[in-house]
């Protein structure tokens, strides 16, 4: 029975590792490939736009002192890697594809290790928190379910660890299984240093007519790859030359997403201990 659990456990934390992340930052666009996967409220507040298709670029409203003028694609590049790597926090919304699989994704993270945020993934929902290295997730039961189907649980396995956490929140404390794969959601430091793990990825680069972000005039960086897939960088041209959208268009992994908030309070906030259930639970030497 002791490793009945034990195994349970360790299938549950792997299945909500895989559907939580980690999110790539680096993996959204041509400074170092292309769209990829990765989760400040209730899992039902993934804002709509976030399901939708990849975002068109708006186009400026008004014209602004260029800020990169004279300066090639691949230079604004640099400046842009530059600025968003000295992010101390940001947060994340939009649709990916992993697998297969569309997620729609809205985390707020800073760089000690915290976050919070929201997932859809094939019709299921959950939220995550992580605060003082101790991760907290609460999914639906759908988002359970299609998780743990995933990593070949038995279905009575399944209806059994549904019952448990049901409408509570999953607490992984440091050292239990699958808590070093859950943390890496909320490794700030570790997915904008990604950002420049490959600098001959982001070469190549040319700048398209500029838009804006969310009111913000923005540069775009474009790379068009071979069978047609495009990836575009919005780099902020107000401010500090953030990445502030990456979108993916054509191939098999279209996908956008939207960096913002940067610099702002990430506010983590501990669930009650009553709607909390321990890993512990599902491991062996204690009751499940």
């Amino acid at each position: 029975m002791a490793s009945h659990r034990k195994r349970r456990a360790a299938a549950v934390v792997c299945a909500a590792a895989v559907a939580a992340g980690p999110v790539p930052v680096a993996a959204a666009g041509p400074v170092h490939g292309a769209v990829a996967a990765g989760p400040v409220p209730a899992a039902a507040a993934v804002p709509a736009a976030a399901s939708g298709p990849a975002a068109v670029p708006a186009p400026l409203s008004a014209p602004t002192p260029d800020p990169f003028a004279g300066l090639g694609a691949d230079e604004i590049a640099d400046r842009a890697v530059t600025a968003t790597r000295s992010a101390t926090s940001l947060r994340m919304t939009g649709r990916v594809v992993t697998e297969g699989q569309p997620l729609d994704i809205d985390f707020a993270v800073n760089d000690r290790g915290e976050c919070t945020g929201a997932m859809r993934i094939q019709g299921g929902a959950a939220e995550l928190r992580r605060i003082d290295r101790i991760t907290y997730i609460k999914g639906d039961e759908a988002f359970w379910r299609v998780s743990m189907a995933s990593q070949g649980m038995p279905d009575a396995q399944i209806d059994a660890t549904v019952e448990l956490v049901k409408g509570r929140w999953l607490k992984i404390a440091p050292g239990q299984a699958g808590s070093a794969d859950l943390s890496g959601v909320c490794d700030l430091k570790a997915l904008l240093a990604d950002l420049d793990q490959d600098q001959e990825e982001r070469r190549g680069l040319t700048r398209g007519p500029d838009s804006e972000v969310d009111g913000t005039p923005v540069a775009n960086l474009v790379k068009k790859r071979p069978g047609g897939e495009t990836t575009t960088v919005s780099v902020a041209r107000e401010g500090r030359p953030y990445i502030l959208r990456m979108v993916r268009a054509g191939g098999g992994q279209p996908g956008a997403v939207r960096f913002s908030d940067y610099g702002k309070p990430v506010r983590v906030v501990v669930p009650p201990a009553a709607e909390t259930v321990d890993l512990s639970k599902l491991e062996p030497g204690t009751p499940a």
